[in-house]
């Protein structure tokens, strides 16, 4: 299939899940026991509410398969001979390992420059450290 189709199909199945999601929304509300929309009964209430986690697993899934099968396309593409040469073809295992270790040992904007205080004086009097 050419790469138009491909694209195509994936935004079509995104809008479908968006579509799914904002009825899921609506359905959700109506089915919340706090909600005095609809039916009165909790039974119908609760099934109400069943039948808006099901649009949300159905927007899931949509979701799920367009961005398979766009991935699948990408990676299709990449690693097909005639398009990219063998020499471009890089692997970012290493760089992603290190990005992702500095990003967890950079400190939090909160705990910057904070002063840390011994906690066995009982007194108002406290030590730095």
């Amino acid at each position: 299939l050419p790469v138009a189709v491909h694209i195509q199909t994936s935004r079509a199945l995104m809008v479908i899940s968006l579509l799914l999601g904002f009825f899921g929304i609506i359905v959700s509300v109506v089915g919340m026991k706090c909600t005095k929309v609809g039916e009165e009964d909790p039974v119908t209430k609760s099934r109400i509410a069943v039948a808006g986690g099901v649009l949300f697993v159905l927007s899931g899934l949509c979701t799920l398969a367009a961005v398979s099968l766009y991935a699948t396309q990408v990676t299709y593409e990449f690693f097909r001979e005639s398009t990219v040469p063998i020499n471009a073809r890089y692997e970012f295992g290493s760089a992603l390992f290190i990005g992702s270790l500095l990003c967890c040992s950079c400190p939090a904007k909160e705990r910057r420059g904070q002063q840390y205080y011994r906690q066995s004086q009982p007194s108002t009097a406290r030590e730095y450290v």
